[in-house]
Parts: C-alpha cells; sequence; structure tokens
C-alpha cells in the first residue's frame, strides 16, 4: 500500500510539472477565392502551469501545419534516344498535401532523432509510406524528390526560430499558405518541449475551402467527372472556333 501511495505522489509530481498548451489560429476558415494569391495565418497561444499561471522554466515550442493526406504516384523521367519517357515510378500510400514546420530554435538543437522521427518534426522525418516492397535507396529517392518539388512549390516549408517565446509564456508562428494550397481540413498541432523531451501537445483545425464559382466548378467536376470532361473539350473546341473566325475576319 505504501509504494502504491508512493507511486501516485510521484504521478502527481511529475505531472504537476508539465505545462499545458493553450493554442489559437488567428483563421479557422481560409477561402479561396478568385483572385485568392495567399494567405498567412497565424498561430498563437501560451505555455501554462497546470494551475494557469507562468511556467517556471523555459520551453521550446515547436508548431507543425499540416494538410490532408492522399496517396501519391511518382514517376521519374529518363532520356532514351533524345526523348524523355517515363521509366521507375512508386506510389505512396499517405503524403501530406501540405506541410510546414516551425520552431523556437533548430530542430536537431531541440529533440533526437528518435524523437524527431516520431513526432514527424520536420520535412527529412515524414512518413512517406510506399505501397508495396520497393528498395530503401529508391524509396529514399523518390521521397527526397516529392519533398523537394512540393518545397518548391511553396507546399512544404521549415522555418527554424519562426516561433517566438515572450515572458515563458507567449508563443507566436507565422505561416504562409501560397495561392495554390490544397482543400481540406488542415491540422495545427504545437508541441512543448524540455531538455529534449515532449511534455505537452495540443492541436487545433484550419478549413481551406473553394467558395463562388471556384466551389461550383470543383464540386461539378467532381461529382459529374464524364460531363465535366465532355464540357471542357466543347468550350475548348469553341474557343478555337470563335479565334479562327476572328481571325478570319482580320
Amino acid at each position: 500500500m505504501k509504494v502504491w501511495f508512493a507511486l501516485l505522489a510521484l504521478f502527481a509530481l511529475t505531472g504537476a510539472r508539465d505545462p499545458i498548451l493553450v493554442p489559437e489560429v488567428s483563421q479557422h476558415e481560409v477561402d479561396l477565392q478568385q483572385g485568392f494569391t495567399g494567405t498567412e495565418l497565424l498561430l498563437f497561444g501560451a505555455v501554462l502551469t497546470p494551475e494557469g499561471s507562468r511556467a517556471a522554466q523555459d520551453y521550446d515550442i515547436i508548431v507543425v501545419l499540416k494538410g490532408p493526406t492522399q496517396s501519391v504516384v511518382l514517376r521519374e523521367k529518363q532520356k532514351v534516344a533524345g526523348i524523355w519517357i517515363n521509366a521507375a515510378s512508386t506510389e505512396l500510400r499517405s503524403a501530406p498535401s501540405y506541410y510546414a514546420i516551425a520552431s523556437s530554435r533548430p530542430i536537431a538543437d531541440i529533440v533526437d532523432d528518435k524523437t524527431a522521427a516520431i513526432y514527424e518534426l520536420g520535412l527529412r522525418w515524414l512518413q512517406l509510406s510506399p505501397i508495396g516492397a520497393i528498395d530503401p535507396d529508391e524509396q529514399a529517392r523518390f521521397s527526397s524528390g516529392l519533398v523537394d518539388l512540393n518545397r518548391r512549390n511553396g507546399l512544404y516549408r521549415e522555418q527554424e526560430r519562426g516561433v517566438t517565446v515572450k515572458e515563458q509564456v507567449l508563443y507566436q508562428a507565422r505561416i504562409e499558405l501560397p495561392s495554390r494550397v490544397p482543400t481540406g481540413m488542415y491540422t495545427a498541432e504545437t508541441f512543448a518541449v524540455s531538455k529534449g523531451r515532449v511534455v505537452a501537445s495540443a492541436s487545433s483545425q484550419v478549413e481551406v475551402r473553394k467558395l463562388g464559382i471556384e466551389r461550383a466548378i470543383a464540386n461539378f467536376a467532381e461529382n459529374y467527372g464524364f460531363a465535366y470532361g465532355l464540357l471542357a473539350v466543347f468550350v475548348s473546341v469553341a474557343m478555337g472556333w470563335l479565334a479562327g473566325r476572328l481571325f478570319a475576319l482580320i
């Protein structure tokens, strides 16, 4: 019995040391309308003790904004006889459509590789699992190619020292969403780290959605794919015919 009470006391004491995160996002809904050129999200919050007071120590803060996951087919181009053709290919089971991470210090200075891999803290630690068997070196090549492509398109981002913490309480990070940001439900996760250990985490959600004519077109294309294809062909032919008539009159 004494051992049991000692364990309970130790658990309570240990839990009391861990902070509580109170996260918030500047926008919980991002509307994609005609002329949308991108936006900036402010992820902010507070680090408090379980009693609601200011934390007694400094914590490193890591913020991750992740878009909906999707399967991705990757194809590698190869030049044969002066012509570029599709060569090797693979399909990844669950790649995030958008991924951004910001931290108060470089990730390598905050956590070790094992912890970074568990929580996917950084682009090199994304779990891009292939469908079926694949050579590890080939998998690494395809994964790095996807990461590089999305980084150049602004869909994958890393911001070392992108989180500011004031007076051991308030933190904030600014993360950009590009004009081509995918729609869906996004998860904003915040991690408090002390001495290489994640001691607290919290999450909130952001919905990226289309409005107006863009939403109507997207819904039509998704629900009536065949009709949408025929309509696209008809519009293309009509525009070509109209352009030809105009040039004939000049």
